[in-house]
């Protein structure tokens, strides 16, 4: 049985749709953009400015140490000198429920709050950020847990925590609810106002912020730190950001109906029952050890990122074995991506633009390239950004479309560059930050070299990630730093961010920065 249960594609679509009360009449005759934000801090102007970020962040101790924790405390030094955090997803692990928002988001992340100092008090749908955090949803924010597997979950509850699991996936009864907590969390919750008056009053004093594409959301950190949708975009000293929810456009095309496409459905039929079978052979392993014992805990760590990454694998043969039949593309989002693009070539004062989503188009963490859903991503991605090559021409000068593009789910820290793919993704800057605080991953054997039909597509230039064996296994977590320089185009200084697990202690690793 699996873990988790992912909802299809057009409900998450239709259900975050309803959250945001999307194209509602108050809004359109307000002339709303519900995809626009400002961020409001009076630095806009300056040419010069930091961020962070920070993905795969969100779980809870593992035993003995909180790596999320530590990353927490490697920003807070930079928290004066930065303007925001980006969230590449993946928020609360292992279903993205409400009751685990408390231990693994706002314990952590504590100091970016409003009312930080007494984090207890803090509800989950009620979070304000005195530093903005901008995230966007990895998968684990719209996981469920299977029917059977929740009702187990909390008829059992009682007695985890009294003798405490010896597997704790961070479960208490129920999951995300489809993404409902991520939305209550983060979103501009627009649903949550019954009365027309009370919505048009809320309309009034939070969509206040003019651009050219109509009234947006104004973002007031320490005061409103809401977010207009689940994708969105915002510009900041001259830098066009651009956020994606990449789990609406990540189902893979449908198995040929040939006799290759039946052979493939048996080999990917077969490979689901070996995952299952090494599932029960971790669960009955774990069984034997004692979580009290350091060196067993680590053990127990080490089965936890096992059996997680099993359950992706298990999702990812599931939605290859379905597609075809209820298969979904987000063209509303991808389109949208595609115009805003070209909007942004055309508008002089954008010096930059930086695309930031869950699922890496490229890595090479070791169970991600071969994945359907990383070929999904990166052959819609390819197609937008062909689509807005064509429709810009000349204008780019010979730059990239996009100068850097930021993602999570590989749980690594990872520095890429695209070659010559034969599409508009060539020569792109691409980072995969997933190394915030949940069950590290090591790097594929192949090396830093990725392929397409034998083709050189991408080099991997650094990876930061699970090393080494037994008592030399170490655990690098990591978030960034990025300094945008004043120029056009514009020049980013990359600093990671690291603190490793080695033989029961913690120390900071220095990494030095790299401008690109």
């Amino acid at each position: 049985m699996k873990f988790v249960s992912e909802p299809a594609i057009a409900d998450k679509i239709r259900k975050m749709k309803q959250r945001v009360r999307w194209q509602d009449p108050l809004v359109v005759q307000r002339g709303i953009d519900q995809t626009r934000l400002v961020l409001d801090d009076g630095r806009t102007d300056e040419p010069e400015f930091s961020f962070l970020v920070v993905g795969d962040s969100g779980s809870g101790s593992h035993r003995t140490h909180n790596p999320q924790r530590q990353v927490a405390e490697l920003m807070l030094p930079h928290y004066q000198e930065c303007r925001f955090l980006i969230h590449t997803g993946d928020v609360v692990y292992l279903v993205g429920s409400s009751e685990y928002y408390q231990q693994n988001f706002i314990q952590p992340y504590r100091e970016f709050l409003v009312g930080g100092e007494q984090p207890q008090r803090i509800a989950y749908d009620q979070m304000v950020f005195r530093f903005p955090i901008l995230p966007v949803p990895g998968n684990h924010d719209y996981y469920d847990l299977p029917p059977i597997f929740g009702i187990a979950s909390f008829i059992t509850l009682p007695l985890r925590k009294l003798i405490g699991s010896k597997l704790d996936l961070d479960v208490g009864w129920h999951g995300s609810r489809q993404g409902d907590a991520y939305a209550r969390a983060f979103l501009d919750y627009l649903k949550a106002f019954m009365f027309p008056s009370d919505l048009a009053r809320h309309l009034d004093t939070h969509y206040t912020a003019k651009t050219k594409t109509g009234r947006c959301l104004r973002y007031e950190p320490g005061h409103f730190t809401r977010l207009p949708n689940r994708y969105y975009t915002f510009r900041y000293c001259g830098i066009d950001f651009f956020a994606l929810d990449s789990n609406t456009f990540n189902d893979p095309p449908p198995l040929p109906a040939t006799r290759e496409g039946q052979a493939d459905r048996r080999v990917l039929e077969k490979r689901r029952i070996e995952m299952e079978q090494q599932k029960q052979q971790i669960m009955e392993d774990s069984a034997k050890l004692n979580p009290d014992d350091p060196s067993e805990a680590e053990q127990l760590d080490d089965m936890r990122v096992k059996l997680s990454q099993i359950d992706e694998i298990i999702v990812d043969i599931d939605k290859q074995l379905t597609s075809g039949k209820t298969m979904v593309i987000d063209t509303e989002q991808l389109d949208w991506l595609k115009q805003r693009l070209i909007e942004s070539w055309h508008t002089k004062e954008v010096r930059g633009r930086v695309i930031y989503f869950h699922h890496p188009p490229y890595v090479t963490e070791a169970t991600k390239w071969e994945q359907a859903q990383t070929i999904a991503v990166r052959t819609r991605l390819r197609d937008v950004l062909d689509k807005v090559a064509e429709a810009v021409g000349s204008l780019t000068g010979g730059r990239p479309l996009v100068d850097l593009v930021l993602n999570g789910h590989a749980h690594c820290l990872e520095y890429l560059q695209t070659m010559d793919t034969g599409h508009a993704d060539s020569n792109i800057n691409w980072i995969v930050c997933g190394g915030g605080g949940y069950s590290l991953r090591r790097q594929r054997t192949e090396g830093a070299d990725l392929l397409e039909d034998q083709r050189l597509v991408a080099r991997s230039h650094l990876f930061v990630g699970r090393n080494g064996h037994s008592s030399e296994k170490r655990r690098p977590y990591s978030c960034l730093r990025i300094d945008v320089k004043d120029t056009r185009p514009p020049k980013f200084i990359i600093r990671p961010l690291v603190v490793e697990r080695y033989q029961g202690q913690w120390c900071e690793r220095q990494i030095q920065p790299f401008t690109i």
